[in-house]
Protein backbone atom coordinates (compact mmCIF):
# COMPACT_ATOMS: atom_id res chain seq x y z
CA UNK A 1 0.00 0.00 0.00
CA UNK A 2 1.27 3.12 -0.92
CA UNK A 3 1.37 5.84 2.27
CA UNK A 4 0.67 9.51 1.89
CA UNK A 5 1.53 12.33 4.37
CA UNK A 6 -1.17 13.70 6.67
CA UNK A 7 0.04 16.67 8.40
CA UNK A 8 -2.64 17.69 11.25
CA UNK A 9 -2.18 20.97 13.52
CA UNK A 10 -3.33 20.64 17.06
CA UNK A 11 -2.62 16.87 17.01
CA UNK A 12 -1.77 16.36 20.51
CA UNK A 13 -4.83 16.42 21.69
CA UNK A 14 -8.76 15.92 21.30
CA UNK A 15 -10.18 16.01 17.35
CA UNK A 16 -6.29 16.69 16.10
CA UNK A 17 -5.25 13.80 17.82
CA UNK A 18 -8.25 11.65 16.78
CA UNK A 19 -7.47 12.14 13.15
CA UNK A 20 -3.93 11.50 14.14
CA UNK A 21 -5.32 8.10 15.06
CA UNK A 22 -7.86 7.41 11.73
CA UNK A 23 -5.61 8.31 9.89
CA UNK A 24 -2.22 6.40 11.22
CA UNK A 25 -3.16 3.07 9.15
CA UNK A 26 -2.57 4.05 5.65
CA UNK A 27 -0.74 7.45 6.16
CA UNK A 28 2.05 8.66 7.41
CA UNK A 29 2.12 11.57 9.50
CA UNK A 30 3.49 15.02 10.50
CA UNK A 31 2.47 16.22 14.08
CA UNK A 32 2.15 19.74 15.21
CA UNK A 33 1.16 21.50 18.17
CA UNK A 34 2.54 23.28 21.06
CA UNK A 35 3.20 20.09 23.69
CA UNK A 36 6.05 18.70 22.23
CA UNK A 37 5.93 15.96 25.05
CA UNK A 38 2.31 15.04 24.22
CA UNK A 39 3.29 15.14 20.51
CA UNK A 40 5.91 12.29 21.35
CA UNK A 41 3.94 10.06 23.17
CA UNK A 42 1.47 10.16 20.38
CA UNK A 43 3.73 9.53 18.18
CA UNK A 44 4.90 6.68 19.85
CA UNK A 45 1.65 5.39 19.79
CA UNK A 46 1.33 5.95 15.94
CA UNK A 47 4.82 4.23 15.17
CA UNK A 48 4.02 1.02 16.81
CA UNK A 49 1.11 0.86 14.62
CA UNK A 50 3.49 1.31 11.20
CA UNK A 51 3.20 5.29 10.82
CA UNK A 52 6.14 7.05 9.97
CA UNK A 53 5.88 9.90 12.29
CA UNK A 54 7.53 13.58 12.46
CA UNK A 55 6.88 15.66 15.38
CA UNK A 56 6.88 19.64 14.39
CA UNK A 57 6.34 21.12 18.05
CA UNK A 58 4.76 25.00 16.60
CA UNK A 59 2.70 27.64 18.83
CA UNK A 60 0.40 28.84 15.60
CA UNK A 61 -0.50 32.02 17.92
CA UNK A 62 2.95 33.36 16.58
CA UNK A 63 4.12 34.15 13.10
CA UNK A 64 7.24 32.28 13.90
CA UNK A 65 5.45 28.79 14.72
CA UNK A 66 3.37 29.68 11.25
CA UNK A 67 6.41 29.72 9.39
CA UNK A 68 7.96 26.67 10.71
CA UNK A 69 4.88 25.06 9.49
CA UNK A 70 4.85 26.62 6.15
CA UNK A 71 8.39 25.69 5.53
CA UNK A 72 7.56 22.02 6.03
CA UNK A 73 4.52 22.11 3.59
CA UNK A 74 6.52 23.92 1.29
CA UNK A 75 8.57 20.56 0.93
CA UNK A 76 5.58 19.72 -1.30
CA UNK A 77 5.12 16.47 0.01
CA UNK A 78 2.05 16.60 2.09
CA UNK A 79 -1.10 15.30 0.68
CA UNK A 80 -3.63 15.87 3.20
CA UNK A 81 -3.95 19.37 5.47
CA UNK A 82 -5.79 19.27 8.62
CA UNK A 83 -5.80 22.58 10.05
CA UNK A 84 -7.67 21.92 13.34
CA UNK A 85 -5.59 24.17 15.77
CA UNK A 86 -7.49 26.84 17.59
CA UNK A 87 -8.61 28.33 20.77
CA UNK A 88 -11.69 29.84 21.87
CA UNK A 89 -10.54 32.83 24.07
CA UNK A 90 -14.25 33.07 25.12
CA UNK A 91 -15.04 36.52 26.47
CA UNK A 92 -17.02 39.84 25.63
CA UNK A 93 -14.79 41.75 23.80
CA UNK A 94 -14.33 44.79 25.97
CA UNK A 95 -12.72 42.31 28.40
CA UNK A 96 -9.89 40.52 25.75
CA UNK A 97 -6.63 41.98 26.01
CA UNK A 98 -5.23 43.56 22.73
CA UNK A 99 -2.27 41.29 22.73
CA UNK A 100 -4.50 38.55 22.97
CA UNK A 101 -6.51 39.63 19.93
CA UNK A 102 -3.58 39.36 17.86
CA UNK A 103 -2.84 35.59 18.84
CA UNK A 104 -6.35 34.78 19.05
CA UNK A 105 -7.40 35.87 15.44
CA UNK A 106 -3.38 35.01 13.89
CA UNK A 107 -4.27 31.35 15.16
CA UNK A 108 -7.54 30.58 14.77
CA UNK A 109 -8.03 32.83 11.22
CA UNK A 110 -4.59 33.68 9.77
CA UNK A 111 -2.81 30.01 10.34
CA UNK A 112 -5.36 28.17 8.18
CA UNK A 113 -4.79 30.30 5.39
CA UNK A 114 -1.63 30.60 5.56
CA UNK A 115 -0.70 26.74 5.97
CA UNK A 116 -3.30 26.20 2.98
CA UNK A 117 -1.24 28.69 0.93
CA UNK A 118 2.09 26.82 1.36
CA UNK A 119 0.50 23.41 0.86
CA UNK A 120 -1.60 24.22 -2.53
CA UNK A 121 1.30 24.26 -4.76
CA UNK A 122 2.72 20.69 -4.04
CA UNK A 123 -1.03 19.11 -4.00
CA UNK A 124 -1.93 20.91 -7.17
CA UNK A 125 1.48 19.83 -8.90
CA UNK A 126 0.92 16.21 -7.68
CA UNK A 127 -2.69 16.34 -8.69
CA UNK A 128 -3.76 14.81 -5.37
CA UNK A 129 -4.80 16.20 -2.45
CA UNK A 130 -6.93 17.43 1.05
CA UNK A 131 -7.58 20.45 2.61
CA UNK A 132 -9.53 20.26 6.31
CA UNK A 133 -10.13 23.52 8.28
CA UNK A 134 -11.34 23.22 11.39
CA UNK A 135 -14.06 25.40 12.33
CA UNK A 136 -17.53 25.24 14.63
CA UNK A 137 -21.13 25.62 14.33
CA UNK A 138 -20.54 28.96 15.91
CA UNK A 139 -19.15 30.45 12.99
CA UNK A 140 -23.26 30.95 11.83
CA UNK A 141 -23.73 32.05 15.05
CA UNK A 142 -23.31 35.71 15.03
CA UNK A 143 -26.99 36.25 15.06
CA UNK A 144 -27.81 33.73 17.77
CA UNK A 145 -28.63 34.77 21.14
CA UNK A 146 -29.41 31.77 22.80
CA UNK A 147 -27.97 32.91 26.82
CA UNK A 148 -26.25 29.28 26.82
CA UNK A 149 -23.82 30.39 24.24
CA UNK A 150 -20.65 31.61 25.28
CA UNK A 151 -19.48 35.17 24.76
CA UNK A 152 -17.82 35.12 21.62
CA UNK A 153 -17.11 37.67 19.48
CA UNK A 154 -13.74 37.37 18.42
CA UNK A 155 -14.06 33.77 18.20
CA UNK A 156 -16.90 33.76 15.58
CA UNK A 157 -14.92 36.77 13.43
CA UNK A 158 -12.30 34.23 13.03
CA UNK A 159 -14.09 31.23 12.50
CA UNK A 160 -16.44 32.44 10.12
CA UNK A 161 -13.80 33.85 8.43
CA UNK A 162 -12.24 30.32 8.14
CA UNK A 163 -15.98 29.08 6.73
CA UNK A 164 -16.12 31.82 4.01
CA UNK A 165 -12.50 30.95 2.98
CA UNK A 166 -12.77 27.24 2.75
CA UNK A 167 -16.12 27.46 1.10
CA UNK A 168 -14.31 30.65 -1.64
CA UNK A 169 -11.65 28.24 -1.86
CA UNK A 170 -13.47 25.13 -2.82
CA UNK A 171 -15.37 27.25 -5.70
CA UNK A 172 -11.85 28.03 -6.97
CA UNK A 173 -10.55 24.35 -6.74
CA UNK A 174 -13.92 22.77 -7.64
CA UNK A 175 -11.64 21.91 -11.70
CA UNK A 176 -8.97 20.38 -9.87
CA UNK A 177 -8.99 16.84 -8.16
CA UNK A 178 -8.25 18.33 -4.83
CA UNK A 179 -11.05 17.66 -2.08
CA UNK A 180 -11.63 20.66 0.37
CA UNK A 181 -13.63 20.97 3.09
CA UNK A 182 -14.36 22.83 6.18
CA UNK A 183 -15.63 21.06 9.38
CA UNK A 184 -17.87 22.60 11.55
CA UNK A 185 -18.79 20.64 15.01
CA UNK A 186 -20.85 21.34 18.08
CA UNK A 187 -19.99 21.04 21.36
CA UNK A 188 -17.22 18.55 21.62
CA UNK A 189 -16.09 16.55 24.63
CA UNK A 190 -12.02 17.52 24.84
CA UNK A 191 -10.23 19.77 26.89
CA UNK A 192 -11.06 22.69 24.67
CA UNK A 193 -12.30 25.75 27.09
CA UNK A 194 -10.85 23.94 29.92
CA UNK A 195 -12.79 20.85 29.41
CA UNK A 196 -16.47 22.17 29.44
CA UNK A 197 -17.88 19.92 27.25
CA UNK A 198 -17.14 16.77 29.42
CA UNK A 199 -20.10 17.94 31.16
CA UNK A 200 -22.64 18.90 28.99
CA UNK A 201 -24.77 15.69 27.64
CA UNK A 202 -25.18 16.72 24.00
CA UNK A 203 -21.31 16.93 23.41
CA UNK A 204 -19.91 14.74 20.79
CA UNK A 205 -17.02 12.76 21.32
CA UNK A 206 -13.48 13.61 19.08
CA UNK A 207 -13.60 10.36 17.18
CA UNK A 208 -16.76 10.67 16.35
CA UNK A 209 -15.92 14.73 14.86
CA UNK A 210 -13.27 13.40 12.91
CA UNK A 211 -14.72 10.05 11.85
CA UNK A 212 -17.74 12.31 10.44
CA UNK A 213 -14.73 14.70 8.85
CA UNK A 214 -13.22 11.84 6.96
CA UNK A 215 -16.37 9.98 5.63
CA UNK A 216 -17.86 13.95 4.57
CA UNK A 217 -14.42 13.79 2.46
CA UNK A 218 -15.19 10.89 0.96
CA UNK A 219 -18.73 11.93 0.22
CA UNK A 220 -17.53 15.11 -1.39
CA UNK A 221 -18.96 17.40 1.72
CA UNK A 222 -17.54 21.15 1.12
CA UNK A 223 -19.35 21.49 4.57
CA UNK A 224 -19.13 19.24 7.22
CA UNK A 225 -21.69 19.45 10.19
CA UNK A 226 -21.31 15.88 12.02
CA UNK A 227 -24.61 16.38 13.98
CA UNK A 228 -26.73 17.63 11.39
CA UNK A 229 -29.16 15.81 10.04
CA UNK A 230 -30.40 17.34 6.58
CA UNK A 231 -27.19 18.72 5.94
CA UNK A 232 -27.91 19.29 2.22
CA UNK A 233 -31.05 21.12 2.92
CA UNK A 234 -29.49 23.57 5.38
CA UNK A 235 -26.72 24.77 2.78
CA UNK A 236 -29.30 24.76 0.01
CA UNK A 237 -31.09 26.93 2.03
CA UNK A 238 -27.92 29.41 3.52
CA UNK A 239 -26.54 29.53 -0.48
CA UNK A 240 -30.33 30.74 -1.04
CA UNK A 241 -29.80 33.12 1.27
CA UNK A 242 -26.76 34.23 0.99
CA UNK A 243 -27.58 35.08 -2.76
CA UNK A 244 -30.27 36.92 -2.30
CA UNK A 245 -28.89 39.18 0.03
CA UNK A 246 -25.90 39.80 -2.60
CA UNK A 247 -28.32 40.13 -5.74
CA UNK A 248 -30.32 41.80 -3.91
CA UNK A 249 -28.32 44.46 -2.55
CA UNK A 250 -26.29 44.98 -5.55
CA UNK A 251 -28.54 47.41 -6.82
CA UNK A 252 -28.26 51.36 -8.28
CA UNK A 253 -31.07 52.71 -6.62
CA UNK A 254 -31.39 52.84 -2.97
CA UNK A 255 -34.02 50.41 -0.68
CA UNK A 256 -37.14 51.75 -0.73
CA UNK A 257 -36.42 52.80 3.23
CA UNK A 258 -33.70 54.83 2.66
CA UNK A 259 -34.73 56.80 -0.57
CA UNK A 260 -37.93 57.38 1.36
CA UNK A 261 -37.61 61.53 3.17
CA UNK A 262 -37.27 60.67 6.88
CA UNK A 263 -40.46 62.22 9.37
Amino acid sequence: MTRTIALITGASSGIGAAYARLLADDHDLVLVARRADRLADLAEELRARGAAVEVLPADLMTHGGITAVTDRLAAGDVRTLISNAGAGGYAPLTDVESADIDRLLTLNAVAPVRLVHSALPGMLAAGEGAIVTVASLLAFSAGFTDLRAPRRTLYVAAKAATLGFTRTLANELADTPLRVQVLCPGVVATEWNSGAGHNIPWAMTPEDVASASLAGLRLGETVCAPGLEGQDAALDALLAAETAFVSGGNQSALAARYAAPLA
